[in-house]
């Protein structure tokens, strides 16, 4: 089940908050709980024994671990069987194909008889579950939460079922507090329903639409320059849209439910340099990275040499971490490269002004990465790399010419706009947060005043909502681009 259907809009979601709502405060986790496994048996049935399987070790670890003690021996021990375990489950399913296949390839080119391994089909969300609770116990491990005996609450945390598939990578130490007490108010409310309508018309609206731009791009066998940029600029823009929009969805979903969870986007192509990129692209990823890889690495604490080496790691298994693929991992090598060269000429990372060169060098630097994120293999990627920067063409290939519609022209148009809108905005705001508006105020006179604005907004947002709606039903189904990793 996915958020942009009419089953979980029509069906599923009425019900869930009609029940959720109407239960008293000591059952809304645990019919949370027996709701995201619903969501996620929707999918397969079968792979809902896993998932809760990972759940129970997780929990019973983190019990050894709150046991024996903040960063003692023994609570060091339980920590390492926990995470190894859980590495060893995402490793079988997500990268034992990828291991034999490349096996496979090297015994052939020697002559020898390659294996035969039944193939493994991923677990979807996978990736994200892991992680969370891979978080947990090392959080319990340092002293930075308690162990929790509460089975109902923990396991909520790790099913619950807006963020379940596709992030923002969440932790425990951040929702135990939510999980206990949390406040249920029309203000949250409504502010959960267009922050999930607008996630809803950034994937439908958009998204969807420039994703017939991409594919048709990165499938063609001799693409011109202007096909290559075109695919590039395309999947630059449906990207975010996609994965913004599942995260403005999930945040929207959690204020329903009187759930605040983190940011995960905030302006990210606006930035002028790759570190800056990181702070604001994936942040609930970029930041478990930092946390949990980068600093267990040793992060800037053992000299210059170590700490272009770790950042260079840290991206490259983030790179990893996407998928089982050498594009994903020249990807994070890619960025990792960037984040070592800015670090070692001591670039001004947080900048106080818009410089249009840095801001160009680094969106082309995003780009050309997405590119080869974005290809299914290394020839695909050796195809579009040498038309983008052959400049042999610049006219689009008739082929391309001939499936382009003016919406889809007038739609990558308008993303573009409306990024560069947004990014500057927030740019010149210093990044700092506008006051929550209300459309409802009271004057010093007790009188009610009404924010006509914001009330045209919602309205504006709602109206798109309901055209996206339409646009759904009458498109054949686009699942979220992260739903892979």
């Amino acid at each position: 089940m996915v958020f942009s259907s009419n089953v979980f809009l029509f069906l599923f979601l009425p019900i869930f908050l009609g029940l959720y709502y109407l239960s008293g405060q000591r059952y809304r986790n645990a019919l949370l709980l027996l709701a995201s496994y619903l969501f996620y048996a929707w999918w397969r049935v079968d792979f809902l024994a896993l998932f809760a399987g990972v759940t129970l070790w997780n929990y019973w670890i983190g019990l050894k671990v709150g046991a024996a003690g903040v960063r003692t021996q023994s609570a060091q021990r339980w920590l390492l069987l926990g995470v190894v375990v859980d590495l060893c489950i995402l490793g079988y399913f997500k990268y034992a194909n990828f291991g034999v296949d490349s096996l496979n390839a090297i015994m052939t080119s020697f002559g020898l008889e390659p294996f035969i391994l039944t193939h493994v089909l991923l677990p979807i969300g996978i990736s994200f579950y892991i992680f969370e609770s891979i978080s947990y116990i090392i959080d319990v491990y340092r002293g930075d939460t308690p162990a929790t005996r509460n089975l109902i609450d923990f396991a909520a945390f790790v099913a619950i079922f807006p963020h379940l598939i596709a992030g923002p990578v969440l932790r425990f130490k951040d929702l135990a507090d939510q999980f206990n007490h949390r406040t249920h108010t029309l203000d949250k409310f409504s502010e959960g329903c267009t922050r999930f309508m607008q996630g809803f018309i950034k994937k439908v609206f958009i998204a969807d639409t420039l994703a017939v731009v991409a594919d048709h791009c990165f499938a063609l066998q001799n693409p011109t320059t202007g096909d290559a940029w075109l695919g590039a600029l395309a999947y630059t823009a449906q990207l975010y849209f996609d994965f913004s929009g599942y995260s403005d969805m999930a945040i929207g979903l959690g204020l329903m439910m009187g759930f605040r969870f983190m940011e995960n986007f905030k302006q990210p192509y606006i930035s002028q340099s790759i570190t800056e990129f990181w702070r604001r692209w994936h942040i609930s990823l970029s930041t478990w990275l930092r946390d949990y890889l980068y600093i267990t690495l040793g992060g800037n604490r053992g000299g210059t040499f170590a700490t272009y080496r770790n950042l260079f790691l840290t991206m490259l298994l983030g790179g990893l971490w996407h998928g089982a693929n050498f594009t994903y991992i020249i990807w994070g090598a890619w960025h990792g490269m960037w984040l070592a060269i800015e670090r070692a000429l001591g670039l001004d990372t947080n900048p106080q002004r818009f410089n249009p060169v840095k801001w160009a060098f680094t969106f082309l630097l995003v780009v050309v990465g997405w590119v080869i994120f974005r290809a299914e293999n290394l020839d695909v990627a050796a195809r579009m790399y040498s038309a983008m920067f052959s400049f042999a063409d610049w006219q689009l290939s008739e082929l391309n010419r001939a499936n382009l519609t003016s919406l889809q022209v007038a739609t990558l148009l308008v993303a573009y706009a409306t990024l560069a809108f947004f990014g500057l905005r927030d740019f010149y705001r210093n990044a700092r947060p506008a006051p929550k508006a209300s459309p409802v105020a009271v004057q010093a006179d007790g009188s009610l005043s009404l924010d006509w604005g914001l009330y045209a907004t919602r309205a504006l947002v709602l109206l798109l909502f309901v055209a996206s709606i339409l646009k759904l039903s009458a498109q054949s189904y686009s699942p979220f681009l992260y739903f892979q990793f």
